[in-house]
């Protein structure tokens, strides 16, 4: 019996065409139906438009009801695919991971650097791809990009014009496409922990910055009088900040002192942070900021504000950003 797959589509370039200002998503899922349908081999597809958007304007309420679509249908199907722009296609792939952690199936996020309809197109390989391992009976949530399958809180899109546009961060991929199929590294797939449970609640009062050299204090002072609950920073090198000249650190103090959660990684794609080696990071751990340790920013952000949406327990946000709910970072496991 042939396994049967949902294709949702949300836009992206994959189904994009050019307008009077460029590129914009103009093709519904029915445009996309014979192209799909010759990639899905013995598969039994069906598809279905959630919207049509350019990923720029994906936003957490979107996240929120692509998840819940998702749970609703996840019964009538063996795996999903959803079909969304690359430029925030790993935001929205680790935000999914959070608010279906322990989903019972594959859900597959892909997309592609050129239109379905041009001739030379990533778009096609990368939808089989996605297809298959939505068959795979595999449950847990991945992108599909390149002949590659990434666990999708640790996708990030490391290059803007190849089509080997993405990568997995501090993490084996989970599958690849050679000469001899797909092939499972069986080794890589996170454990299920516990039943599913729709949990698509955030919280949009969270903000991320960059440190940069110059970067002054009343940035952070600024941040908080918008009334934001969260703070990320990509920190420099495994976790520094100033404490000097401007002294970042004490401000973010004061910000944690007045209920701020601040979580704090680093602006190096690989390795991660390890903030108990320098002082700076060591200042930094003793006001109360939590650690991103190895995840992607994209899973460190959308965690925070996954958490959020959770609780507003000082103890409860602490103890959940420093566990491994869904296979983002390499620390404690949650259950």
């Amino acid at each position: 019996m042939s396994q049967k797959i949902l294709i949702i589509n949300t836009g992206g370039t994959l189904s994009s065409v050019m307008k009077g200002k460029g590129l914009k998503p103009g093709l519904s899922i029915h445009d996309m139906e014979t192209e799909l349908q010759i990639v899905s081999g013995d598969t039994d597809i069906e598809i279905e438009d959630f919207c049509s958007l350019d990923s720029a304007n994906i936003f957490p309420e979107d996240w929120s009801a692509l998840a819940e679509r998702i749970s609703e249908c996840r019964n009538d199907y063996d795996g999903i695919v959803v079909i969304h722009g690359t430029d925030t296609l790993a935001y929205t792939s680790s935000m999914l991971s959070f608010m279906l952690q322990n989903i019972n199936i594959p859900v597959v996020i892909t997309g592609s650097q050129l239109s379905i309809i041009n001739p030379i197109a990533d778009a096609m390989e990368n939808c089989r791809c996605a297809i298959h391992m939505a068959a795979s009976k595999i449950p847990g949530v991945y992108v599909a990009f390149n002949r590659k399958v990434m666990l999708g809180c640790r996708a990030s899109k490391v290059r803007s014009l190849s089509f080997d546009a993405f990568e997995s961060i501090n993490y084996p991929n989970i599958a690849s496409i050679s000469s001899l199929g797909m092939e499972i590294n069986k080794p890589a797939i996170p454990e299920r922990k516990g039943i599913f449970k729709l949990s698509n609640t955030y919280s949009n009062k969270v903000c991320m910055i960059k440190m940069f050299p110059g970067i002054h204090r009343s940035f952070l002072e600024n941040i908080a009088a918008q009334g934001y609950k969260g703070l990320y920073i990509e920190a420099y090198g495994i976790g520094g900040m100033p404490f000097l000249k401007h002294d970042f650190i004490s401000t973010l103090d004061k910000l944690i002192q007045g209920g701020m959660t601040v979580a704090v990684g680093t602006q190096c794609v690989y390795e991660g942070s390890k903030m108990d080696v320098y002082e700076t990071g060591k200042r930094t751990l003793e006001i109360g900021a939590l650690e991103a340790h190895d995840m992607s920013s994209e899973a460190a952000l959308t965690k925070l504000m996954w958490i959020l949406g959770l609780t507003e327990s000082t103890s409860e946000i602490r103890d959940y950003y420093s566990l491994n709910i869904a296979g983002e970072m390499t620390a404690k496991n949650y259950s």
